[in-house]
């Protein structure tokens, strides 16, 4: 065989290549610091919640495992974050695949202490960026959880009893097709009435205890969820302040407006002198309404009821007399 040499430029050599620069030192994938910790006392443990950040400090995604070093242990005067790390105990079987993370830790050991917390995530090579924001938490004994709840419907909505010590309570509701229960409010009473439920919808209902006080911040265990299905037995409440005024011809009549949320009207009577109260309209305009039909120099006594969209009426109001001019 034979060769054959062919000489090639330097300028083609050269062609398409970039310049040297000096090369970046590794990334040490080293996690954001988390710095939306928080902590509560949740029956006999310590519940801690964060955000799992989702880049490194060389603003790099988290693509490696990264380790949580959770950390409790109890306050001192003055306050040194090393002497706090060196005797803290230690957690680090906390999920850190989730973007949310909470853990539960066993709070036996320090009821009756103030402690604080924190976390520090680590690369898989054991780098950190330091630790969280720091929780003071006053760990008292556990709240016991309200006990036999019950639920039924009354005339302003769902009604809930239970018993239990605690000083507070915080009410949740779930709809039936929901994934979470939301907080509807809270009380200092064993009982609450959600006045927002809805006739013909499944609702699921829970009730925590709590304390809450300078650094105590005390949940009992959630109830188990009792559920309902509120149905419309109950009439509209009863009108009030009805008022009559004479003209030639006519009488006008007017009273304060229902608050029923299904309200569909309102039944008028009359009666002549003492005589019986019999209907003589209704209206589903308002709380007002013009009596056309009277004859000149008679008394008249009239009641207004309240009824809503399943046909319930309430109890006549008291009646006023007036004289036809």
């Amino acid at each position: 065989m034979r060769w054959i040499w062919v000489p090639v430029s330097a300028a083609l050599l050269s062609a398409g290549c970039g310049s040297v620069s000096t090369p970046l030192p590794p990334a040490l994938h080293i996690p954001e610091r988390v710095i939306d910790l928080s902590a509560v006392e949740q029956g006999k443990q310590i519940v801690v919640q964060f955000t799992m950040p989702t880049r490194t400090l060389e603003n790099l995604l988290i693509e490696k495992p990264v380790t949580a070093d959770l950390r409790v242990g109890p306050t001192s005067t003055p306050f040194r974050a090393e002497t706090w790390a060196a005797s803290a105990r230690s957690f680090t079987d906390l999920p850190t695949d989730q973007p949310a993370v909470r853990y539960g830790a066993p709070a036996a050991e320090w009821v009756g202490k103030s402690v604080v917390i924190a976390v520090q995530l680590l690369s898989d090579r054991g780098h950190t960026a330091g630790w969280s924001n720091m929780v003071v938490l006053s760990v008292v004994p556990p709240l016991s959880p309200p006990q036999d709840l019950e639920v039924k419907g009354v005339a302003e909505g769902v009604r809930l009893t239970w018993q239990g010590d605690a000083p507070m309570y915080r009410v949740y509701r779930r709809l039936a097709d929901a994934k979470n229960a939301v907080a509807l409010g809270e009380t200092d009473h064993l009982a609450y009435t959600d006045t927002t439920s809805e006739y013909e919808k499944t609702y699921h209902y829970s009730v925590e205890g709590f304390r809450t006080a300078g650094d105590v911040h005390a949940l009992s265990e959630r109830t188990a969820e009792v559920e309902i299905t509120p149905i419309d037995i109950w009439p509209p409440p009863v009108p009030t302040s009805l008022a009559a005024v004479a003209s030639p011809g006519r009488v006008e009549l007017v009273w304060d407006r229902s608050v029923a949320p299904d309200l569909a009207g309102y039944r008028i009577y009359r009666a002549e002198g003492e005589g019986p109260l019999a209907k003589i309209g209704e209206t589903r305009e308002g709380p007002s309404y013009s009596d056309l039909t009277v004859a000149p120099g008679k008394t008249y006594r009239y009641a207004v009821s309240a009824f809503d969209q399943t046909a319930h009426e309430s109890e006549k109001s008291a009646p006023v007399s007036i004289q036809t001019q």
